[in-house]
């Protein structure tokens, strides 16, 4: 144990280091692309549409290794399919608390080059990552870390709240929440030193628990709860939601062989 201990104090130094190299690359404002989406534009300027992209990895149930990898690409408005990919994964890597990007990262970036080699046409223009952005003990999640590494927009979109820099789900916030009445109602979630680590949002009028969205990388707060909303059909946005209700079917099914879908 005292052997593990110091094994594990040891990738946390390391991982630390890299986190903050990370860090200092995190932009927090929009894309061209991103601002155009966002102010109603159905479509961009060559034509084409814009995508958005969903992210999950579900565990085996009695494991803390062997899981479902899911990315999902949805076209924008009508958040139709046109590309999911999906794989088993072994996590090598030990969870340490505020490092999980570490963990979890590099079997999401291999799905999403496998979309670039296989179907660069349905690139997302932004992925929803089923975690945490900026809203993380560090300020910077599982979100954050895949959005600067693959050098797109993300968002983080939590349906647990993480206890974060004085943001903690105690009594006040339960109050809060019992407030979000309708879709798009929603309440900053502000650090002890008075800053915006994002926002617990409604996403639908029949969905009465909300969900926690921050910032990941290359887009706003406003954006990211915007992008949200217009991809809700149910309690957590669409892609997200996929990602994790197919990632859990692919669990059952006896054949475990890697799948692809390209529309």
């Amino acid at each position: 144990m005292i052997m593990e201990f110091s094994v594990h104090e040891n990738i946390r130094k390391q991982w630390e280091i890299e986190q903050n190299a990370f860090k200092n690359q995190l932009l927090m404002k929009d894309t061209p692309d991103i601002s155009d989406l966002t102010s109603g534009l159905r479509r961009k300027a060559n034509g084409s549409r814009y995508y958005v992209g969903g992210v999950d990895i579900s565990f085996v149930k009695s494991s803390k290794e062997d899981a479902c990898a899911c990315l999902c690409v949805l076209q924008m408005p009508d958040l139709e399919m046109v590309y999911e990919k999906m794989e088993m994964v072994k996590m090598t890597q030990p969870y340490i608390p505020g490092f999980l990007a570490f963990r979890e990262v590099p079997a999401l970036l291999k799905l999403y080059r496998d979309l670039e080699a296989n179907a660069p046409e349905y690139k997302p223009d932004v992925i929803l990552v089923d975690g945490n952005g900026t809203l993380h003990p560090k300020g910077f999640g599982l979100a954050c870390q895949l959005g600067v590494i693959l050098g797109l927009p993300t968002i983080g979109i939590a349906k647990t709240l993480i206890s974060a820099q004085g943001v903690v789900d105690d009594q006040q916030h339960k109050i809060k929440k019992q407030n979000l009445y309708q879709a798009g109602d929603s309440f900053d979630l502000v650090s002890d030193t008075g800053e915006v680590l994002g926002q617990c949002v409604r996403v639908h009028d029949k969905a009465p628990n909300p969900v926690y969205i921050s910032v990941g990388h290359m887009i706003s707060l406003k954006s990211s709860v915007w992008i949200a909303l217009e991809c809700s059909k149910y309690r957590t946005p669409e892609p997200i939601r996929r990602a994790d209700l197919d990632s859990r079917e692919y669990l059952r099914c006896e054949k475990k062989e890697p799948y692809e879908m390209i529309a």
